[in-house]
């Protein structure tokens, strides 16, 4: 571990990378500790302490929706953008034909595409934010003007985040969006560690231990499910050209339990948030009944048995929704079969595709059980310990491990690349 570390600090070409890298995410806290004019900072504190959804955004923004930072809303918009335009080409075939048959530069439209789509996003997610907040009383009402420069100010710090995420993976090491994100969640540790030594008790001493070891047991049950795949046998049948032999090799196609990423608890939290921010506007209408029925719907997701058993149910039918649309058995069957590959004691083509399919059912439940216990895992411990500071954050640790160990796979790769190029 040391010598990787020596060695990787040793190439001149790898350390300036990762020095850039450092250097755009400090950037990047600089910008989510520079707070909107004209706020109460205090209001909003105590909001994101007492209402545990918006804790767990502001967690993944580092703390820059709390300070109403020009940063507040952090990649979010370009993340929902890049999932609206990967949704649309199960939709719209031209749009999925420019993504996988145009090459590099029809990637690039469909990049360029989500980078335009991110700020009409960003616009209504910052406008969106403002009206709750002013509905909470949380801060007061803006003028027509302060709004919209509002507005543009948040919109371009989004803008500005996700240039920076492009210049990382351009310029760095690792993803660049998802190092922003990284970054976010691992600034908020600091406060979480002062609260509960501000807080201290002698008689806290049993739970804070058995706190540390559930916290490692998660991390390496993260590790162990993100890294598990399912290896289904193929074998490639002999092809003869002229005096050469071709095929007749043995290899598997992996399939992983994960399959989905954190991609279901990100579509999960927008689906539990338009619930509760559709009541906070309509609570405030002269509609006696529809008022009524707003405080009832806002009241009831204050449940948190309620909210957590619904919370964990998206998850899952999410996990299979993004798996069935990202990972299909019949294109997998039929490539196979182009290429001479097959499943041993399966026929080729459509059993092929069932096959596949029956497998990947099973995988993607197991992956969808995981992901659920994480989502609610804050919920779960926070109950346990009654300690706000010392909830795990479930998607949180998820998002740092999947970070760490995709990060060290590149760095791996370049240090592997650079012994070839040496001997």
């Amino acid at each position: 571990m040391f010598e990787k570390i020596i060695q990787l600090f040793k190439v001149k070409d790898l350390r300036n990378k990762i020095l850039f890298v450092l250097a755009m995410l400090v950037v990047f806290r600089i910008a989510a500790a520079i707070p909107v004019p004209g706020i109460d900072l205090f209001k909003l504190k105590r909001f994101f302490e007492t209402n545990q959804l918006f804790g767990l955004l502001n967690i993944f923004s580092g703390g820059a929706m709390s300070n109403f930072s020009i940063a507040m809303l952090g990649v979010a918009p370009y993340i929902t953008a890049t999932i609206i335009m990967q949704l649309l080409t199960m939709i719209f075939p031209q749009i999925e034909e420019m993504y996988k048959e145009q090459g590099e530069a029809g990637r690039h439209k469909f990049n360029q595409i989500s980078r335009l789509l991110t700020v009409p996003l960003g616009a209504l997610q910052s406008y969106a934010m403002i009206t709750l907040l002013q509905k909470q009383g949380v801060i007061s009402l803006l003028s027509l003007t302060n709004l919209i420069t509002t507005i543009i100010i948040i919109t371009a710090g989004t803008v500005f985040l996700m240039w920076l995420g492009e210049l990382i993976s351009e310029k760095g090491i690792g993803n660049g969006v998802s190092l922003i994100i990284f970054a976010g969640i691992i600034a908020g540790m600091p406060m979480a560690v002062q609260q509960v030594l501000a807080t201290w008790d002698a008689s806290k001493i049993t739970m804070v231990i058995g706190f540390i070891i559930a916290a490692v047991l998660i991390i390496a049950g993260i590790v162990i499910i993100t890294e598990a795949q399912r290896n289904i046998a193929i074998n490639y049948a002999k092809r003869i050209r002229g005096h050469r032999v071709y095929g007749g090799v043995s290899t598997y196609l992996p399939m992983r339990l994960n399959q989905a990423g954190v991609i279901p608890i990100i579509f999960a939290i927008s689906i539990m948030l338009f619930p509760g921010m559709a009541a906070s506007f309509l609570a405030a209408t002269k509609i006696s009944w529809l008022a009524a029925g707003s405080q009832y719907l806002a009241n009831l997701f204050q449940n948190q048995l309620l909210y957590g058993a619904l919370y964990f149910v998206l998850v899952i039918l999410f996990t299979y929704f993004y798996t069935a649309i990202t990972f299909n058995p019949k294109t997998i069957a039929e490539n196979l079969q182009k290429q001479g590959g097959f499943v041993p004691g399966i026929r080729p083509g459509e059993p092929t595709a069932e096959h596949i399919k029956f497998i990947l059912h099973r995988t993607t439940l197991v992956g969808a059980i995981f992901l659920g216990v994480i989502a609610v895992l804050p919920f779960i411990m926070q109950s346990i310990t009654n300690i706000s500071a010392l909830a795990i954050g479930g998607t949180g640790l998820l998002i740092v491990v999947s970070v760490v160990l995709e990060t060290m796979k590149q760095i791996d790769s370049q240090l592997v690349m650079r012994e070839y190029e040496g001997f």
